[in-house]
């Protein structure tokens, strides 16, 4: 009887939900299809996380592979990193593959017990900030890999302490995002804060720069340097977004902005509005405070760049140090369009704009940053090549603090706890583990860098230079195989013709 009374419950209830998918009109697959047709959504819902797993091989996904992903988690849990039976990918063929090109003649890692020998595998930076200018509070960055900006309100406050504790422990520095400065940033590491559109911790009830709310935050936070963002590699062009659903009273209290409102920044600056203003607000804000002072830009039309260039190359106003975020980063959530099309990639917008400065001979004169998936030693190593100071990571951060790229960042339901402010989903993530997780991961990247610096016979990244590399094109190394067939195919020729004599 209990079966049967069972049974009919169960007819009963998907009689309801046949009855309720018929007389929907929003989805007309569930209407024509009821109840299969809802795992069509299901199965959307949950792609990215079945691709991760089953789908996808261990170099196809973006934006990180599973390869890639795994070399991270292995590496802030200090486990076993290393890969066995030889690499999987496809050398000859696959394109742009980059070769990193060795010494006959490497130079040893240091082992315990040498002098040269530091467990935190530190790799200060080879250039002052600040000290091109004689700001009154230049130094010398004590790790050439930094965080990036990541705002809090955009993270939760877990994943901004894990951070912050983390730089402390590795010895990065940390850089605020748009944001502002919170609470959750003062457990240690020391700042870079970097100033978006929104003046968010330094402006008035009006949204705009408030040049004594400015002094009031360095004074009472550990700041080291000031970035005024431009433009992001998520949304060049754009300003950033905080969905309503994000903010909380104490991130509505830090912003300054009301409580039930998406919080959006603007596109460009009202305390400036072209290159010499720029400057202006560069040198006002050094005044100030004596910190050194950089911008933060996305590469997009190059006009500002060599107008920028040209204003320094005649002027005593400048920028301290420039941070290049390429078109493939970005932590943020943005409209595909501008994720795809907006802003050139690190490489060729980093190349152009160094470029730039090495016309005006100001390369020496300026410190540069890089940011846009350079998380990994070898494109790390590249950057460097290529003319890059220091690195920014962010996203691989997030992955060492236990990210899934579940790529629900926009959701506010990150189910790491990391992208989000629901307070169950952030009960999951312990700052304390983590920060020692995301050192771990600082450290072995720099470890491995410095690994790779030594295996080309050079005992610094700044040493590093594009003749250290080779990029694989398919084309033309399909073209030079045969070529080399050729040649071999004529030798053996030549001699049957000299043994027949």
């Amino acid at each position: 009887m209990f079966w049967l009374v069972t049974l009919a419950v169960v007819f009963v209830l998907l009689g309801l939900w046949i009855f309720r998918d018929i007389r929907q009109k929003k989805h007309a697959i569930i209407h024509n299809f009821p109840i299969v047709g809802h795992f069509r959504y299901w199965l959307e819902a949950v792609g990215p996380e079945l691709r991760q797993y089953i789908v996808t091989s261990n170099n196809e996904e973006r934006p990180f592979s599973r390869d890639e992903r795994r070399w991270v988690y292995a590496s802030s849990k200090r486990q076993n990193n290393y890969f066995g039976f030889g690499t999987d990918n496809d050398l000859e063929t696959s394109p742009n593959h980059l070769i990193i090109k060795h010494s006959a003649f490497p130079i040893n890692d240091p082992q315990p017990g040498d002098f040269e020998y530091d467990p935190l595998h530190a790799i200060p930076c080879h250039r002052i900030l600040g000290g091109h200018r004689n700001r009154k509070f230049a130094f010398r960055p004590s790790s050439i890999v930094n965080i990036s900006g990541m705002s809090y309100g955009s993270l939760s406050a877990p994943a901004i302490e894990a951070i912050n504790r983390g730089c402390k422990l590795a010895g990065a520095l940390h850089n605020t995002g748009e944001g502002g400065i919170s609470s959750h940033h003062k457990h240690g590491g020391e700042l870079i804060w970097q100033i978006g559109t929104g003046y968010f911790g330094c402006r008035d009830a009006s949204g705009r720069f408030d040049i004594s709310r400015f002094i009031e935050t360095v004074q009472s936070n550990s700041v080291k340097a000031i970035e005024i963002k431009l433009s992001q590699g998520a949304k060049p062009g754009q300003g950033g977004v905080l969905p309503a659903a994000k903010i909380t009273p104490e991130i509505a209290a830090i912003r300054g902005i009301p409580l039930d409102k998406d919080c959006l920044s603007p596109a460009r600056h009202s305390a400036f509005h072209n290159v010499d203003s720029l400057l202006d607000f560069v040198e006002r804000l050094a005044d100030v405070s004596g910190l050194p002072i950089g911008i933060k830009s996305a590469v997009g039309q190059l006009n500002f760049w060599h107008e920028l260039a040209e204003t320094m190359s005649r002027t005593s106003r400048g920028v301290d140090f420039i941070t290049i975020d390429g078109g493939e980063g970005g932590t943020g959530a943005a409209p595909l369009v501008f994720s795809d099309h907006v802003s050139l990639p690190f490489k060729i917008g980093f190349s152009r704009v160094h470029k730039i400065f090495q016309e005006y001979q100001l390369d020496d004169a300026v410190v540069f940053i890089g940011s846009g998936k350079l998380g990994f030693p070898a494109p790390a190593l590249m950057s460097f090549a290529q003319g890059c100071d220091m690195i920014s990571v962010a996203r691989e951060a997030m992955l060492s603090i236990g990210c899934i790229q579940a790529q629900k960042c926009q959701s506010g339901h990150c189910p790491a706890g990391i992208a989000t402010q629901n307070k169950w989903l952030m009960k999951g993530l312990d700052p304390t583990d983590k920060s020692a997780r995301m050192a771990n991961y600082l450290i072995t990247l720099r470890k491995e860098i410095m690994q790779l610096c030594r295996a080309c016979g050079v005992d610094h990244p700044s040493r590093i230079t594009m003749d250290h590399f080779e990029v694989i094109n398919p084309e033309f190394t399909t073209q030079e195989l045969n070529n080399r067939r050729k040649q071999v195919v004529q030798i053996d020729a030549n001699r049957l013709v000299q043994s027949s004599h």
